[in-house]
């Protein structure tokens, strides 16, 4: 069986504190309350880490955390905040606190797979980087859990930088919508990484061929056409006793102009076939519209998108 979590992301915009969110994922009856990022936990500090960590104990829920760039040489990557090793070492520290598993970070996104030094640098830049840190996660006994984040890298890329980096300390927080910004079938990336998947955020997203190529967009659970179903089971079967993590996001169309030569530029590596199968998603999919959402109602409207959707998660795992 798996874990149902929730990625606090999915309530990026309601400006709570941790045990605000933490009492969210209880009423919702999660297992597991999933900081992604370090904005999420109110602060570093280890009295209140502590704190953080008792309030988790008392609702029986399981953190796991994380942060972001540990890239270098990433656009993404944030520099005031020390070196990437020092940030990394840091939420090292944070996890033992929380009793989190993992760390969860990323690359960069899909703006570095254009220029110097390509994707392959930046890859081995982030091995670099988890190698420096390797004794303090075998001793902290956890796992730098790496995103396919934002369209960043490949699921082929993904697993050549875990297996460089060592699988001993390094996993996947696979990500079910972001190989779509990547060019992807989900299956495929599921497919190719589960051995080293540690964390997760799960959601649905529906494409569609346009003129320009591929319109590209993230839904609720259950609204998709990337049959998200089959994901989830597939999830289950591979991935037995990780955390399904639902992050949430819904968002408008997003256009991949897959016909035009110049967008080949950073994806020349990728073979005939992978795309292939992302392309045969499209051209079964149908144009999916909502209305706009007035910006009064947009904080409601992330809430019920997560409910929706846990709803549809729990019923579609009671059933697997």
């Amino acid at each position: 069986m798996v874990k149902l979590g929730i990625d606090v992301f999915s309530l990026r915009s309601q400006g709570w504190s941790p045990f605000q969110y933490m009492d969210y994922c209880a009423q919702w009856k999660a297992d597991v309350c999933f900081f992604s990022e370090i904005r999420f936990l109110g602060g570093l500090e280890p009295e209140h880490l502590k704190k953080v960590k008792s309030h988790a104990d008392r609702l029986g829920l399981r953190l796991e955390t994380g942060m972001r760039s540990i890239c270098p040489s990433s656009k993404a990557f944030d520099p005031k905040s020390g070196t990437a090793e020092e940030q990394l070492t840091q939420m090292i520290r944070v996890a033992v606190t929380l009793g989190s598993p993992v760390v969860r970070c990323f690359l960069g996104t899909m703006a570095d797979r254009a220029g110097e030094p390509g994707i392959e640098g930046h890859i081995a830049n982030t091995v670099k980087v988890i190698k420096a840190v390797r004794s303090r996660a075998v001793d902290a006994n956890l796992r730098i859990a790496i995103e396919n984040h934002a369209g960043d890298m490949q699921a082929r890329e993904l697993k050549a930088l875990v297996e460089e980096a060592g699988g001993d300390v390094t996993g996947v927080c696979i990500d079910a919508g972001n190989p779509l910004w990547a060019i992807e079938d989900p299956h495929l990336t599921l497919e190719m990484l589960h051995p080293y998947v540690v964390a997760s955020g799960i959601r649905d997203t529906a494409l569609w061929r346009v003129a320009e190529g591929v319109a590209v967009r993230w839904v609720r659970m259950g609204d998709g056409n990337v049959a998200i179903d089959e994901f989830v089971r597939k999830f289950a079967q591979l991935c037995r006793g990780k955390t399904l993590s639902l992050e949430i996001i819904v968002t408008p169309p997003r256009i991949f102009p897959v016909l035009d030569p110049k967008f080949w530029e950073p994806y020349r590596k990728m073979p005939a076939w992978e795309f292939s199968r992302f392309l045969s998603l499209a051209e079964r999919g149908k144009p999916r519209e909502d209305p706009p959402v007035p910006k009064e109602q947009a904080v409601e409207k992330e809430r019920l998108d997560l409910e929706a959707s846990i709803r549809y998660t729990r019923e579609l795992l009671q059933k697997t």
